[in-house]
């Protein structure tokens, strides 16, 4: 039913199995079949598919899919070509910018990141058209949680990014001292200058991918991305 493609598969095969996801499997044929639903159901688990389990190297979390046309392709807070920067992808640019001097890219897919071992995970992977939340509590919390715990398992070090309340509540599930938590704000408007500006998370990231020997991660997108 699912064809990740990497290590990820026999990961979680056992969920795929699951009453709980042959149960949120059985929601979103339903819901593709009647509304209009983010992203296209070929794009839902791009994170994993761009990202494997043993290349990851930052993990970014948000909490669902944009939920206007053209947005949502499956890595949180990314957009498809051609498509204008939400407000939070603004503000992630600008910071971007503040931190390490790279000026904001015409397009907001943020490929590039993920196909360099940055997870770009939305706890809920699906959304119905103009209504955010509206695929929450459906079952996907629960396989989330279940990667989450996966890479926190893993023996080799990773840098967690979390950005907001939602974000920064699953630090109860990162234990492995191996791993490294940056926080902060959200970076919607209404929460950036409460600390998201500032933050500098990406060159921390990239400061402790050397430290523990890893390469560190090329956040520019203006020098061609991977489509």
């Amino acid at each position: 039913m699912v064809e990740l493609g990497n290590d990820w598969q026999q990961l979680l095969q056992a969920e795929f199995e699951k009453e709980y996801y042959l149960e949120l499997r059985q929601f979103l044929i339903a819901e593709y079949r009647a509304y209009n639903v983010y992203p296209d159901m070929h794009n839902i688990f791009n994170a994993l598919k761009f990202s494997s389990y043993k290349d990851t190297k930052v993990v970014i979390l948000a909490q669902d899919p944009y939920h206007g046309r053209g947005q949502a392709h499956g890595l949180c807070f990314s957009v498809q070509e051609g498509t204008p920067h939400p407000p939070s992808l603004v503000n992630i640019f600008k910071e971007l910018n503040a931190d390490l001097g790279i000026p904001a890219p015409k397009s907001g897919n943020l490929s590039k990141w993920a196909k360099q071992g940055v997870l770009l995970l939305n706890t809920t992977l699906t959304v119905r058209e103009g209504c955010p939340m509206s695929h929450t509590k459906k079952g996907w919390e629960t396989l989330t949680d279940k990667i989450f715990a996966l890479l926190n398992e893993r023996a080799e070090g990773m840098v967690f990014m979390l950005w907001g309340a939602h974000a920064k509540s699953k630090t109860a599930l990162i234990t492995n001292p191996a791993h490294y938590i940056l926080a902060a704000p959200h970076p919607s408007p209404l929460s950036a200058f409460a600390g998201f500006f500032g933050c500098r998370h990406f060159s921390r990231a990239n400061e402790i991918l050397q430290d523990i020997g890893k390469v560190p991660i090329d956040w520019d997108l203006n020098n061609g991305n991977c489509n």
